[in-house]
């Protein structure tokens, strides 16, 4: 026999809070008591016969305080510690291998360990949004609590061009910009050369392709 309380919340007002207590035998819920309801409420055959009872016995008169005696008292602990809680993202931007493309670069945003769930990333490219050729995760939730995303930008490198990754967060007074550094390490330099070479020597052979036909 197992016997389940909790307060559910709707709003910080809590206009639409309730108290839940049920019973449970077996796996099966024999019967609840809801302060919206005002009464308990029997599921199966004995609960029915105990809720009659009950409602009719000092059971209920200690039921119907709960709500406030209990939920209501409480809330302000539970807003302050959990949902008034606010933690700012650790933010990490790398370069990372692309996918086979149309780009030989591929940079990624992640930001970690951040609560609550609703985060923005965008992409800038010399201080204007970057809306194509971006892909995301959804918020990733770490089991803890917090939460992490990862939002990629597969590009060409520009010479001069400026790449900033920004974040906007509640625990943010203002949206951080993060630049990407393009003093890399060699191997990371070498994936882009590479991938660009290979971007190159593609229009170079599409170019000798497209000359041989028009000889014919």
């Amino acid at each position: 026999h197992q016997r389940v309380t909790e307060c559910r919340y709707s709003s910080k007002d809590l206009q639409g809070a309730e108290f839940i207590d049920s019973y449970v035998f077996n796996k099966v819920e024999d019967i609840r008591f809801n302060s919206t309801v005002g009464k308990y409420v029997g599921y199966t055959e004995h609960g029915v016969k105990n809720a009659e009872a009950w409602n009719k016995g000092p059971e209920l008169a200690g039921e119907l305080g709960n709500l406030e005696r209990y939920c209501k008292h409480n809330a302000a602990i539970y807003y302050n510690t959990i949902l008034d809680k606010t933690v700012a993202p650790h933010v990490r931007l790398s370069s990372v291998a692309p996918p086979i493309g149309r780009h030989p670069a591929m940079l990624m945003c992640s930001a970690y360990d951040f609560y609550p769930k609703p985060i923005r990333v965008t992409w800038l490219r010399d201080g204007g949004e970057v809306k194509s050729d971006v892909t995301s995760t959804e918020e990733l939730a770490n089991g803890d609590w917090y939460y992490q995303i990862h939002s990629h930008l597969e590009y060409t490198p520009r010479s001069g061009e400026k790449i900033s990754c920004m974040v906007e967060h509640i625990s943010l007074t203002e949206p951080m910009v993060y630049d990407w550094d393009p003093s890399l390490p060699e191997a990371e330099r070498n994936k882009i050369a590479i991938g660009a070479s290979g971007l190159v020597l593609g229009a170079i052979l599409a170019l000798a392709g497209l000359i041989y036909y028009k000889k014919k």
